[in-house]
Parts: C-alpha cells; sequence; structure tokens
C-alpha cells in the first residue's frame, strides 16, 4: 500500500514512516516528503489555510498514493483533482484546516484528524505560562541575567504575585485541554471553576458572566468558531475583578488584544500570558509586544516530542484500518 509520509520539521517524515511501517507491516510502501514548516510559517495556500509547501509538490508526491500523512500538507481541490488513487487524507492535528473537506468528500476521499493529540502537553504548558505570570518568573530572570539587577523591589507587596492555593480559577472550556488543566490546578489547591455551555446543566457557573466575575485567574479553553471569535473582550475583562490574570494558550481570535493592553496598562490586570495572537507572528510594532506585565510565546503550548509521536501513531492507525477495511476512527466525511 502506497501512503505519502508528507511531515515537517516537527510531525517528522521518519517519525510517520515508523508509526506507518508498524501498523502496515510488509505492505507499507512509504513515500516521505518534508515540507518547511515551521522553519517557514504555514499560511494559504489555494483555498485552504494553515498550509506548508506547495499544490505542485504535493501532486507529484502523490503519485500512486492511496493514502496521504501529513500535518500540514495542502490538500486542495487541484491537488485533489490529481491524486486519483487517493482514498485517505489523515490529518496530524486537531482539525483539518489545510484540507478541502468539501472537495474531499465529493470526489469520495476521506478525511481524518488526530483529535486529543496535545492536550496533555498544552495543558501543561497553560500551567507554566500561569505560573510564570502569576510570579513574574521572566520578566525577574531577564534582570537578573541581562542587567545583574537583584530586584528586591519585585519582594514589595505591590509587585508580588498570587498564589494557586485558594485562588478562585474560572476556565472557558471544559473539552480535552480543559478538563486536564482544571485537574491539574485542583492538585495545587486551586478552587477551579469550568464554564463550558456544552457541559451537562448544573455544571459549572450558569454563564461566562458569573465565571467572569469570581476569578481572580482566568484561562481560555474553548474552540474557535465565528459564535467564540472575541468572545472576551473590554466588556468581559471588566467583569474580572482588579488585580486578576488572563491566560490564552487556545487561539488568538477569542480575545480582543486591544482590551487586553488597556486592561494591563491601566493596571486591572495584574498580569496575562499569551501563546497564541491575534495575528501570528505579531507584526513589529504591535501594541501587545510593549504591554506591561504580558509574558509571551511563540504558540508553543502544543509542541512537545510526545505529540509528534502520538500525532504519527494517530494517523497510521487510522491508515492501518483502511487497509484492513475497518471503521476509520476519527473521519470527518465517512460515507
Amino acid at each position: 500500500m502506497r501512503v505519502l509520509a508528507a511531515g515537517d520539521r516537527f510531525v517528522l517524515p521518519e517519525l510517520l514512516d515508523g508509526a506507518l511501517r508498524a501498523e502496515l507491516g510488509g505492505a507499507a510502501d512509504v513515500r516521505p516528503l518534508e515540507l518547511p514548516w515551521p522553519v517557514t510559517p504555514f499560511g494559504p495556500v489555494g483555498e485552504v489555510d494553515e498550509a506548508s509547501g506547495t499544490e505542485e509538490a504535493m501532486i507529484e508526491a502523490l503519485e500512486g498514493a492511496r493514502a496521504c500523512v501529513t500535518q500540514m500538507a495542502p490538500i486542495t481541490a487541484k491537488v485533489l483533482d490529481n491524486a486519483p488513487d487517493l482514498e485517505l487524507v489523515a490529518v496530524a492535528r486537531g482539525g483539518p484546516i489545510n484540507v478541502n473537506v468539501e472537495a474531499a468528500t465529493a470526489r469520495g476521499v476521506r478525511v481524518c484528524y488526530a483529535p486529543g493529540r496535545n492536550a496533555t502537553a498544552t495543558a501543561e504548558y497553560t500551567v507554566g505560562l500561569l505560573l510564570a505570570a502569576l510570579r513574574r518568573i521572566p520578566e525577574t530572570h531577564a534582570a537578573l541575567a541581562g542587567r545583574g539587577e537583584w530586584g528586591g523591589r519585585y519582594y514589595t507587596y505591590d509587585a508580588t504575585g498570587l498564589e494557586l492555593e485558594g485562588t478562585a480559577v474560572g476556565l472557558v472550556g471544559g473539552g480535552a485541554v480543559g478538563s486536564r488543566v482544571a485537574r491539574i490546578l485542583a492538585g495545587f489547591g486551586a478552587d477551579v471553576q469550568v464554564y463550558d455551555p456544552y457541559l451537562p446543566d448544573g455544571d459549572g457557573p450558569a454563564s461566562l458572566d458569573d465565571l467572569l466575575r469570581r476569578s481572580r485567574i482566568v484561562s481560555l479553553h474553548a474552540r474557535l468558531t465565528p459564535e467564540t471569535r472575541g468572545l472576551i473582550g473590554a466588556r468581559e475583562i471588566g467583569l474580572m475583578p482588579p488585580g486578576s490574570v488572563l491566560i490564552n494558550c487556545a487561539r488568538g481570535g477569542l480575545l480582543d488584544q486591544d482590551a487586553l493592553c488597556d486592561a494591563l496598562e491601566s493596571g486591572h490586570l495584574l498580569a496575562a500570558g499569551l501563546d497564541t495572537f491575534a495575528e501570528e507572528p505579531p507584526p513589529p510594532g504591535a501594541r501587545v509586544l510593549s504591554a506591561p506585565n504580558l509574558v509571551m510565546t511563540p504558540h508553543l503550548g502544543g509542541a512537545s516530542r510526545a505529540v509528534a509521536e502520538k500525532a504519527a501513531r494517530i494517523v497510521a492507525a487510522e491508515v492501518g484500518r483502511l487497509h484492513r477495511g475497518e471503521p476509520l476512527a476519527h473521519c470527518l466525511n465517512p460515507s
């Protein structure tokens, strides 16, 4: 069975190759292809987004392939039109943003994805970013390492941060990541509440406003949809108690960055942590780059070696099911 393993510098082609050979055994005919992400940022290719590589390279590499496993390859209508043997695209990420699912469905190509592949990594990273923002770890490191400043002023009452134990923490979203963050924070002794309209009635606050009003720390874990875009703006931040902390390791579009900067500059928010941004990377001179008491990282929450290895196993398992004629586990268009 010929399979294109279109890896990148994170989900390596050799990881995909190894997982496919473990799944298919002697039936594996794997063709590797390395895409330039993340050394070269992803972006739109044809009609799909968050893709790496070119349509021309994919058309050439897919010759004779029944399946394609990838994280970032552009699977456009043009690519699909030129891959007549293709039956399955298995995307090693939480959603196939880089695949034209409608075009694939029209051509009888099934599309799978890898739900939960980075849930643990993102949850752990969220707590790490939260602790860094709460206790001003990057700021004090920079003062000591960069300027030789011992930083006694950080020991003053006004400059010290919050503890997690006994602190009200509100999580917006209780899915694979949010539920793990809740369990980790419970181990710190935090008073954790989760708002998620998809949770059963009676589980958590009655509304997002209720959660924001009672939470000294708020962390975002919702998916970005038309309904959740701009979910947290100036009004919502204003509901949080003065001296609160806001964390976003989900999607940049959930949060109004200008409203966040306003709240940090005014002192309404004690601190914030961002791993995701409205525009990635933020353009030079963007206001968010100079906001006070803001810890920023370049969308690394889901980046761990375990995530890459797990993603490779998940998509390889789907190819194995196709080869054996079994139902696919995570298929968007099974019929």
